[in-house]
């Protein structure tokens, strides 16, 4: 009677091991660049879609996996391009962002800076646009700042406001 029901107990435990599954996982992306992906904000900044894909390209690009790379050089200068601007990372030996400086044409405004310019400018029509931002590793800050162009009739100006939409 032991024999059988530590046979049973022994069949029970074996066929567990028969029906188990390998199950591949994703692979999953560290980034030492996690300064900067937070100080520019890309999951919940009202940014142009295309401005935020770029910026996640600079943050996960892998420098060591790149023809640029050389273990003899400290600072990589590589930049990224997309029809509406451009973004020139500065990278250490590791691949830690140091510094960028980017800057785009004509995209879409957040809603924030859309609605300061139509409430201190109600009359004017908004025109052309530069968005410009600066991130310096030491500090964890990025600058981020727009320059738009306004008309009302045959009146011109240029404005440049902040992300807060905070007239400078």
């Amino acid at each position: 009677m032991k024999k059988i029901v530590l046979g049973l107990l022994v069949f029970g435990f074996a066929t567990q091991f028969m029906f188990s599954q390998i199950v591949d996982l994703p692979e999953v992306n560290i980034t030492v660049n996690y300064k900067y992906l937070n100080s520019i904000n890309v999951e919940n900044q009202d940014v142009d879609l295309a401005v935020k894909e770029l910026e996640e390209e600079v943050a996960f690009f892998n420098l060591k996996e790149s023809e640029l790379y050389k273990d003899e050089y400290r600072t990589y200068y590589v930049s990224f391009y997309i029809p509406e601007g451009k973004i020139v990372a500065a990278y250490d030996k590791d691949g830690k962002i140091l510094r960028t400086i980017e800057r785009f044409k004509n995209i879409k405004l957040p809603k924030l800076v859309t609605l300061s310019i139509v409430e201190k400018y109600p009359e004017w029509l908004i025109g052309d646009d530069a968005y410009k931002v600066e991130y310096h590793d030491e500090t964890g800050i990025a600058k981020k700042q727009y320059k738009v162009k306004l008309q009302n009739m045959n009146k011109k100006m240029t404005i440049k406001i902040d992300e807060k939409g905070e007239f400078m």
